[in-house]
């Protein structure tokens, strides 16, 4: 299999460029450590410790447990390169599980892996590749990573959409980016595991990670009453109109869209339309309720291309949830780093707390934090 590198990867021999490969002891980040050491590269591996592991090191499907540690250093013995596990535990806790529970309890959805990506893996972790000597840090990403006409660097769509991860790396700063390289971009997963088979990884078969990492079994009301003791509160469930149909025992369970669990009997279809962290109150509606043909977004972060989105804004396709397709869209620039967005076509699904990632055809624009309207 091709490794998809930017063309910048070939300024040196791959004997003389040091590369540093997040490892996370999965089938990804094995594979393209072993394909860059096969292929000559001077490979370091690092693998995060972010949690206290607790119940996770036992439990199959979680990133990041005690037992993927183990996995990576054993690839990493068994490919024949250095292996570092960092402990970022601290750093983690503050900048990822309390925001990650902070956003749950203001009535918003959180995306944990994208502020992971910012504040350790694409920082932290990109320091320390620096500290190494390092040409590149990689990652197992199916992203690909290309040089522009200018030569600066690009961010594009994985080459199979059905796994592509840009989603979760809109935020990723252009300095980070001319030092990242992400060798899977082109592939699929039944190729990276029929690589794994012919490197002789005995991890070729191990199960892709379904849990968030800090979160086994999907039990994340346990991380939030950790984090928060006695933050969960009882209120309401109303309609439209502010009629209380019901109560609920915690903001925290409910995202707007969501149409299960509610605990409502309707002749209708009923769905969470917002949630009211303040009031404590969930307001549920129809469908129609639904309707969403604008938004805004904070800290957007542009790799358009220039220095700033264009004054007059631009018109792109969008992302609105990591698995959800593109709805065309007009993208305009506010003040404080926020902007509007404005869609061709109304969306059911616009939650607070996810990302609008923006797109021109395949190349990977930036995006932003939707807001509460």
């Amino acid at each position: 299999m091709k490794l998809d590198l930017p063309q910048s990867a070939f300024a040196k021999a791959p004997a003389d460029t040091r590369v540093v490969v997040a490892m996370s002891g999965g089938v990804d980040s094995s594979v393209t450590a072993a394909l860059l050491k096969e292929a000559g590269y001077d490979v370091v591996g690092i693998t995060m410790q972010l949690y206290d592991h607790g119940i996770a090191i036992d439990k199959p499907g979680t990133c990041c447990a005690g037992r993927d540690i183990h996995d990576a250093r054993r690839v990493a013995d068994d490919i024949g390169i250095p292996h570092y596990v960092l402990d970022f535990e601290e750093r983690f806790k503050q900048e990822v599980m309390e925001v990650f529970a902070d956003t749950y309890l203001a009535g918003e959805t959180p995306i944990p892996c994208v502020h992971c990506n910012d504040t350790i893996k694409f920082k932290d972790l990109l320091d320390k590749a620096k500290d190494l000597g390092a040409d590149a840090l990689v990652t197992g990403h199916y992203v690909r990573r290309l040089d522009g006409e200018d030569g600066t660097a690009e961010l594009h769509r994985g080459q199979d959409h059905s796994r592509d991860q840009s989603y979760f790396l809109f935020s990723t700063p252009q300095d980070a980016l001319d030092m990242l390289w992400f060798p899977l971009g082109a592939c699929t997963k039944d190729e990276a595991r029929a690589e794994a088979e012919r490197l002789g990884l005995d991890i070729a078969k191990k199960p892709d990670s379904q849990d968030i990492c800090f979160v086994p079994e999907g039990k994340y009301l346990d991380v939030v009453n950790k984090l928060r003791p006695g933050a969960l509160e009882p209120g309401d469930i109303v309609d439209m109109n502010g009629k209380v149909l019901g109560q609920h025992d915690g903001v925290i369970k409910f995202t707007v869209g969501q149409r299960r669990g509610l605990g409502i009997s309707s002749p209708e279809p009923i769905y969470v339309v917002s949630i009211d962290a303040k009031t404590n109150q969930v307001v549920v509606g129809s469908k129609a309720d639904l309707l969403q043909h604008a938004l805004t977004i904070r800290n957007v972060n542009w790799i358009g291309g220039t220095d700033a989105m264009p004054k007059d804004g631009i018109d792109c396709v969008v992302k609105l949830r990591s698995l959800s397709p593109v709805i065309e869209a007009h993208i305009t620039p506010m003040d404080n780093g926020r902007a509007q967005v404005q869609l061709k076509e109304p969306y059911t699904g616009v939650a607070p707390g996810q990302a609008c990632v923006f797109y021109d055809d395949e190349r990977l624009l930036g995006g932003g934090w939707i807001e509460k309207g």
